[in-house]
Order: structure tokens, then sequence, then C-alpha cells
């Protein structure tokens, strides 16, 4: 098999464009080109009237080794890499061993749960949310109603926070090993269309994950892995013997204490309480940067022209997406996060008198707004003092955005004009939130600290030099987003994986400071996975 890279071809070549390109590059008849499948297919839109598709194929062809030796000074030209799952090889657990147990069933939690069940060690997942069906209702109530519950809504429950999002199967994290590669194809095999193999910004939408978390559950389930919901863990027991730090088991907060020398902790960037108590029982964790900002909504109508000028709409390329950065008179970086296109701004509260917005989107991006986080880079430089400081500044700022909206749950929001000059918006535009329960407009700068309001004002007028039309005197921000990334990590050996002073215990994922969406998560379950496989077998 050989990989040929950076084929293009025009936006909306015919379908037998490819194979004739194929053939040109590799130098070879027809009859000699006996399969070829996408690898991966992306866009370059750099000129918006002449967009062109950029391929990786996989072609099998006859006398392989012939054309490898012609070709031999193409770079783009090579043997097709094995990019298929090894598990790793360690030998089974001594008889008596507990089982292994996982805090969490979002990305990363469901991964580590997966690979250990496939080999075999039996995994215990412990949820303190519900099940993904009834936590969608849960949520959904919350948004409608104003009806919140701290332990059921888009941060905590089965799927994680991933579960609404715009379902981005993306990263630039290094994957030497091709983990991410499984990660799709898990997730092809619960039911994602095949195309998030080889499009290049592969996403699923909220109501298609839940189905496939559903059907991953399953799989779990039906190898030996036991999933309990609604188990909240209350403590982590760990034992001290000659200054040596060793789990032994969780209590959970009915009283039940599990006992297990394998504890892999992959909470979520939210579950602070669980943080508070790992810091409380001496467990390394030191503070770390995120960001803090606004969602800002523009047409999507917009963004797609901007983007792909007389090729917006095209199918292949979908809702266009985009990513931006600025870099402030006052030292601070403004950048956009989690881009949603055609999607829309939810409220994202999992603790009482608190608001914070994140963006969702359904597989289709359909709807009539492109939103994305607009945000200001903080260090703990800024909320200096204490590992566990990022937390209280985060709740800070959501209780001020709590109050400004009207305290009963509705965002604060506010005109793009009307914030870069200061003043306060009194009625909508063009553009219409798509936040529920609602956005009351008020004027955001109480919201966030001054460093970051000044950088903002600046970035927003910047930017339309980046998206002509971005700077939209009616576009509309919605407050606040604090939960970028965890406030803190929970610092592990690079060899190992376990925590620096704590024996048995593996942060992983987002909350503990080593992932930041699905894809980075759910690959660092499978690392996490290896590593607890790998200690078990002792």
């Amino acid at each position: 098999m050989l990989r040929i890279n950076e084929l293009k071809l025009p936006l909306n070549h015919p379908e037998p464009a490819l194979r004739a390109a194929i053939l040109a590059r590799l130098g070879v008849a027809d009859a000699d080109l006996t399969d070829f499948t996408v690898f991966k297919r992306s866009y370059d839109a750099r000129k918006k009237s002449a967009i062109v598709l950029i391929y990786s194929i996989d072609a099998e062809v006859r006398n392989e080794a012939a054309v490898l030796a012609r070709l031999v000074k193409d770079q783009h030209v090579m043997p097709s890499p094995d990019t298929g799952y090894k598990f790793v090889e360690a030998a089974r657990p001594a008889p008596g061993t507990p089982r292994p147990v996982v805090i969490g069933m979002g990305p990363c939690g469901m991964f580590v749960a997966l690979i250990l069940a496939q080999m075999g060690l039996n995994p215990i997942v412990l949820e303190r949310g519900k099940i993904v069906r009834e936590r969608t209702v849960d949520t959904f109530g919350f948004w409608r109603k104003r009806k919140l519950n701290t332990e059921s809504n888009v941060q905590f429950g089965e799927g994680g926070a991933g579960t609404f999002s715009d379902g981005k199967l993306y990263s630039q994290i290094k994957d030497p090993k091709h983990y991410g590669r499984k990660v799709l194809t898990e997730f092809v095999k619960a039911g994602a269309p095949e195309e998030i193999m080889y499009v290049s910004k592969p996403h699923i939408g909220t109501f298609r994950l839940v189905k496939m978390v559903e059907q991953i559950r399953a799989e779990i389930q039906s190898l030996g892995g036991e999933i309990r919901f609604e188990s909240r863990v209350e403590d982590v027991m760990i034992s001290e013997e000659n200054g040596v730090r060793q789990v032994q088991g969780v209590r959970l907060a009915s009283g039940e204490e599990i006992p297990t020398r394998h504890l892999t902790i992959a909470i979520g960037h939210s579950a602070r309480d669980t943080f508070e108590m790992l810091y409380e029982r001496g467990v390394y964790i030191e503070a770390k940067p995120f960001s803090i900002g606004f969602r800002v909504e523009h047409p999507q109508s917009l963004i797609d022209v901007c983007r792909f000028g007389p090729n917006a709409g095209n199918k292949l390329l979908g809702a266009a997406d985009y990513k931006i950065v600025h870099h402030a008179s006052n030292g601070r970086s403004v950048y956009s996060f989690c881009m949603c296109p055609g999607g829309t701004v939810v409220a994202a509260s999992s603790e009482e008198g608190r608001v914070v917005t994140n963006g969702m989107s359904q597989y289709s991006r359909a709807e009539r707004n492109a939103n994305s986080a607009i945000v200001v880079g903080i260090t703990p430089e800024d909320y200096p003092g204490h590992p566990l400081a990022g937390i209280a500044f985060q709740r800070e700022l959501e209780s001020r955005a709590y109050v400004l909206g009207g305290s009963n749950y509705d965002a604060p929001g506010q005109l793009m004009g009307d914030f870069v000059r200061g003043v306060p918006s009194t009625e909508f535009g063009s553009v219409t939130p798509s936040f529920r329960p609602a956005v009351h407009l008020t004027d955001l700068a109480p919201s966030l600290p001054d460093y970051a309001i000044l950088a903002l004002r600046e970035a927003f007028v910047a930017f339309d030099k980046q998206i002509k039309g971005y700077y939209k005197e009616d576009a509309v921000l919605t407050g606040v987003e604090t939960r970028t990334s965890s406030p803190i990590r929970i610092k592990r050996n690079d060899s190992d994986l376990q925590s620096l002073n704590t024996r048995g215990l593996f942060p992983a994922g987002e909350g503990a400071g080593y992932a930041g969406g699905i894809m980075s998560a759910a690959v660092d379950g499978i690392r996490v996975a290896e590593a607890v496989a790998l200690a078990m077998a002792g």
C-alpha cells in the first residue's frame, strides 16, 4: 500500500478526476491501480474563488516496490504507515488484585474504561451524573425552565461536557502512535458517520453523540466493565508507609467503599469539589493558565462569505469556521476558542447562582448563527496565592455574570459596537442571540477584569482585518466564558502517568490538565489505560 500526500484538485472536480490524478502522480497505467481509499481530505481556501481540495490517498498498485523506487525523490509518496491500534503487552494481574476504578464517564474516562475492558481488566466506572438520555432531559429543562440540577447538566453526566458541544473530533496534539485513529474507529463502530475517518475537521454534533455514548457504554459492559451512575466519589482513601503514599480505594457519597490500587481521575474541568477533596488529601496539584471571555455570535452566512467567497454554501465545505488571534497592546493574547459553525450558545452552569456559557452544534450545523468564544489568556499570576485560586477566580466571574443577567440564569449580553464604545446595549439588531433561557442586555464591562475588557475591545476591531465584516455593530456578545480549560493540573510522572506523590492515582484528561477537547481527552484516556494495565501487571 502506498500513501500519496498533497494531491490537489479543484473544489468541484468530477469524481473520475481523483483516480486520474492518482494515476498521473504515480505514473502507472489504469490497470495497475487495483484500489484506493481517501485517508484524509482537507481544503485550501486562501483563494476564495479557486478553493482547492487536498487529498491523502492510500493506493494499492501492482509492482509497488518498483513504483516506490522510481519515485524515491518524491517526498509525498511513501509506504502507507500502519495506523492500526496495538494493545500493550502486559501480564495478567495477580489473583485477588482489586479491579481498576475510573472516576468520570466523559471522553477520557470512557476510553480508559473501553481499553481496559477490551484488555479483559473489568474496570468499574463511577459517574456522578445520570445516563446520557436522562441527563439530556435535565439539561434541556434548565435551558427552558431555569431549573438547574447541579449533578446533571452540561458538565456532569454520561458523555461529559463534550456531549453538549460542537462534537469536534480534531486536535493539534502529537500522535505518533495513531491513538486518534483508534478513537475515530471506535466512534464509527458506535454509529458515527464514516466520513470522520477522512475529513480534515470531523465533527458529530450532540444528538449523534448521545447515541454513540450509549453504544460505547454497552460495549464496556458487554466486556465485563461495570458502570455506576449517580455515584459521586466523596473521598479517596490513601495509605502512607515509609513516606510512600498509595491509593487504597474510594468512598462514595452513599458511604460505600470500593477497594482499588489503580484509580484513574478523569473528572473534567468542572468537578471543583473533587479537586478540593484531592488537594485536602495531599495529592499534588498546581495552578495552571486558562482563558476568560465571551461568546460571540455572527450570522453564519457572513462567516461563510468571508471565508469561502463565491463558494459559500458548497456542501463539501459546509458551514465555515474560523481561527483568529490578536496580541493586544497591554500584552494579553486574545483568540477564538471552540468555534461552533451553525450552532448555538448554551448555558453551561453546574453551580447555583452562577452563569457560564459554552457553544454547541448539531451534525448539520444548520442554525443561523456562528458562535465562538473570544477569550483572553490569563496565568496564575492573575490569581496568585493558592493552587486552587483559579477555581475561586472562575466562581467570582460566574457570580458576577449571574447578577448582571438578572439573577435568574439569563446571561448578560451586549452588542459588539456598544461594548467597544463602552455603552450599555438596550435592544438587539439583526443578530438574534441563541442562548437560552434568555440574554439580558446590559454593560458587560463589570463581568471581567479591566485588563481583559481592554484587550477584548481592541481585538474585536483588529479582527476585522483578518475577517472582513467581523467587527459588526450588532453582533452579540454573551457572558461569560470561563471554563476553556481546567484551572489546575494534577501533575503526573511522564514515565508511568501516576501522580507525582501518590502511587496508584492516574490523573487523566481535561480536568487533570492533560487535554482540551473530545479528541485529546480520548487519546489521553488510551494512554492512561495502557499505563494502568502495565501497573496492574506489576
